[in-house]
């Protein structure tokens, strides 16, 4: 899970105004309050999410993304799906 975690942040850092909060993020760090990224950022995250894992976020999904932990179980849970 710990590299995952980093892959996740990896993605969010590409669209901080403020990488030093995302280089500190926690699993429990809200993306939007806590790592400060604009609301419309999250489009782009959940896309570049399911080019690097070839998996497709739906709509219901998407709306559970608040953390990075969320984003991290809502991956591994599409994933094992897959599987």
């Amino acid at each position: 899970m710990n590299n995952l975690f980093e892959e996740v942040k990896e993605i969010i850092r590409k669209y901080a105004f403020d990488k030093a909060l995302v280089d500190k993020a926690e699993e429990n760090s809200k993306i939007i309050l806590d790592l400060r990224i604009n609301s419309a950022r999250i489009v782009d995250i959940v896309l570049d999410i399911e080019e690097k894992y070839d998996i497709e976020i739906d709509d219901k999904s998407l709306e559970k993304i608040i953390s990075v932990k969320d984003t991290m179980n809502i991956i591994s849970e599409i994933t094992k799906l897959k599987k």
